[in-house]
């Protein structure tokens, strides 16, 4: 059951959501109010094998029994097959997989031989259907955190309760997050590392790098001590980068023996696959504390679907940091779209859910002074969130340590005082949920919703 637990921490003595009913035997999509598209089993109505078809609404279904709310479905069910794309080959013939594959097979082949621009045109032609693609929605999509508000609200009107205390997403009380993360693919891109380090300076702008370990490049330790040195992350990205990691398991489970080694080797909590292929059926192999693989909507990428949140989630012990924005590469060479343009709405589309604003930034790509360029105007407007806005800009590493320490947190309440007990307690801050409607809205004081751009980092409120 989907309690909450690691996104609303906590609820306290909040009733339970409960299950109305016998489930169907099939999963679909359905959806939980406008715009709320669901994909699992439902105990009413029916259930669609494509998105774009006319779905069952089962918020006329909900009901309430002795302060509990009774729902049509299974919420962890659902939150569970939206993050880790469990609906994404829905519909989907065994002939289109095995073309896809064997097209995928022979590019990454070719790949080595193939200059950039016609990488690109090659990209761009495979991608070509990006626009008509509905589900998850483009260019954010927040599936699951609308989802979660709407179950919140209802769940608070069942129990007849207003307004209710949690531990608030980020550190002093910040309204939303940003991590910069760096693939290092080619040579060219190793050499510009040290240069790019200095841009990041200038900005105060942490980062991580993620190194491919193999075949690509020589990865010396020198070059390991260096990024460590000036205060960035080593992560560790795939193996060969060869678009093949995770085709077939057994090569899968060798390889992944390959990449824990290394990740011992760097100090590497961290861990992306390239080019953002994955399975999160197998990150069980992993071991790395966190892995940033899985976009939050891939319409741009070659493998489609997409977590639908904008926040970390855990897939076991691994905790996920999902790709929130659209990757450099995406927008220089496939949008041919040298301005902020996308990356600025997509911005304003995570903070109103105060979400992790996540980058990829390629050395490879960002050579060339229009990119750069475009990079550096990035970055100021990053700076600005920082300053003006309270948006906490942070390594991977530092994202990571917090959400586990959060989710280990509890809130307790003695002599009408609400205070936070365990580590970090000192950086987190009580929030109040208030019931507005069919969802919720968020705020430091317990009477009426305030912005959320406020910094306190007083743990406990009267």
């Amino acid at each position: 059951m989907d309690n909450y637990n690691h996104y609303f921490r906590e609820l306290g003595n909040l009733p339970p959501v409960a299950t109305l009913g016998q489930l169907s035997s099939d999963s679909g999509y359905f959806t939980f109010g406008n715009g709320i598209a669901c994909y699992g089993r439902t105990s009413r109505g029916y259930r669609k094998k494509k998105p774009t078809d006319v779905l069952y609404d089962v918020s006329q279904d909900i009901s309430y029994d002795a302060g509990r709310l009774l729902v049509p479905f299974d919420p962890a069910e659902v939150v569970t097959n939206l993050s880790h794309e469990r609906y994404s080959t829905n519909g989907v013939g065994l002939f289109t997989n095995l073309l896809r594959r064997a097209i995928r097979h022979g590019y990454y082949a070719a790949r080595p031989h193939l200059p950039l621009g016609l990488r690109s045109k090659i990209q761009k032609y495979y991608l070509r259907d990006w626009q008509s693609l509905e589900f998850p929605k483009w260019p954010v999509d927040t599936t699951i955190d609308q989802l979660r508000k709407k179950l919140l609200a209802n769940q608070m009107r069942a129990a007849g309760i207003t307004t209710l205390p949690f531990i608030w997403f980020w550190p002093e009380g910040a309204g939303g997050c940003v991590i910069m993360t760096h693939d290092v693919e080619e040579e060219e891109g190793r050499k510009f590392c040290s240069t790019l380090m200095d841009v990041n300076d200038e900005y105060e702008i942490p980062a991580s790098f993620q190194i491919v370990p193999e075949r690509r490049y020589t990865v010396t330790s020198d070059f390991i001590e260096e990024i460590k040195r000036r205060g960035y992350e080593v992560g560790v990205q795939d193996l060969y980068h060869d678009g093949r990691l995770y085709w077939e398991r057994s090569e899968f489970e060798r390889r992944a023996q390959q990449i824990n080694e290394y990740g011992r080797q760097y100090g590497a909590k961290g861990f992306r696959a390239a080019i953002l292929y994955r399975n999160q059926e197998w990150f069980d192999m992993l071991e790395f504390e966190y892995d940033m693989s899985v976009p939050n909507v891939a319409h741009l990428d070659p493998q489609r679907g997409g977590c639908c949140t904008v926040m970390p989630y855990f897939n076991g012990q691994i905790l996920e940091l999902p790709v929130t924005t659209t990757q450099d590469h995406s927008i220089f060479h496939i949008l041919r779209d040298y301005s902020l343009k996308l990356w600025r709405e997509q911005i304003e589309l995570i903070l109103a859910q105060n979400g992790l604003v996540s980058f990829i930034i390629h050395p490879d790509y960002i050579v060339e002074r229009a990119a750069m360029q475009v990079y550096t105007n990035l970055l100021e407007e990053l700076r600005l969130l920082r300053n003006e806005r309270n948006v906490w800009i942070a390594r991977p590493d530092e994202v990571n340590r917090w959400w586990r320490n959060r989710a280990k947190m509890t809130l307790e309440q003695q002599n009408g005082r609400w205070s936070i007990k365990g580590a970090d307690r000192e950086r987190a801050q009580i929030a109040f949920a208030h019931l507005n409607g069919d969802s919720v809205v968020y705020g430091f004081d317990q009477q009426a919703p305030l912005a959320l751009t406020t910094s306190n980092t007083d743990a406990c409120l009267s």
